[in-house]
């Protein structure tokens, strides 16, 4: 299957419910809020409020970073419970990227604040998201259902998050590889620091390509309604 296949699928789906699939599951979502899976997101926004606060206080950072790696964990629980307990709704769909995006921010926020994380890492990271944030606001005038989160998406979120556990962590080290001259790219240069580094580097990587993804599907919803006269 192209791209250009998978996408007007993906689109087309968006408008047409698969009514004829089991209500909880990923085609047909419920309407429910008070879900196992759901308890998780919330929890992944405390448990994010905790980290912060214990970081960049600097009261105990093994405890942070501990809140900080559970917090993450549970980006993977809720999605497993939704969908293996056939609870996945609506509200976990619209709360589960908040919550993630949340996560990212107060991850390089952090790491930022306290100068071990390239301060370009925090500008791309959160304008990628404040674009992709204002894309969903565009896209919602033309179709109710939020977009799905995709695939790649995903691998993007672990890699960011597993980097950041590393660098709070600061550990495994590595010498500087010396493959850039660049300042701003630590680890790839001369100058050493956590493997975490090379990790949130592909996480930046994979953030532009799934930006190009969502804004290549963004645009397609826009052009379906328009086509069936939807637009509110």
């Amino acid at each position: 299957m192209t791209f250009r296949d998978w996408l007007e699928k993906k689109v087309s789906q968006g408008f047409e419910p698969d009514t004829s699939a089991p209500v909880g599951s990923s085609d047909n979502p419920s309407n429910r809020i008070l879900t196992v899976a759901n308890a998780f997101t919330v929890m992944r926004m405390l448990l994010t409020c905790l980290f912060l606060a214990l970081f960049i206080q600097g009261i105990c950072r093994p405890l942070a970073i501990a809140t900080y790696a559970v917090a993450a964990c549970t980006d993977w629980a809720d999605g497993q419970i939704a969908r293996r307990t056939q609870t996945v709704s609506w509200f976990g769909k619209l709360l589960d990227p908040i919550c993630d995006r949340f996560l990212l921010f107060t991850g390089v926020l952090g790491l930022v604040i306290v100068g071990e994380l390239p301060v370009w890492v925090a500008i791309l990271v959160i304008a990628r998201d404040c674009y992709l944030a204002g894309g969903a606001l565009i896209v919602r005038r033309f179709r109710e259902r939020p977009v799905d989160v995709v695939y790649i998406g995903k691998i993007t979120t672990a890699l960011l998050m597993f980097g950041f556990c590393d660098l709070l962590l600061g550990l495994p080290t590595i010498e500087g590889l010396g493959i850039s001259s660049a300042a701003w790219l630590p680890g790839l240069n001369s100058v050493g620091g956590p493997v975490g580094l090379l990790f949130v580097y592909a996480g930046c990587v994979m953030s532009v390509i799934t930006a190009i993804v969502y804004t290549a599907e963004g645009a397609a919803i826009v052009r379906e309604s328009i086509r069936r006269g939807r637009r509110s």
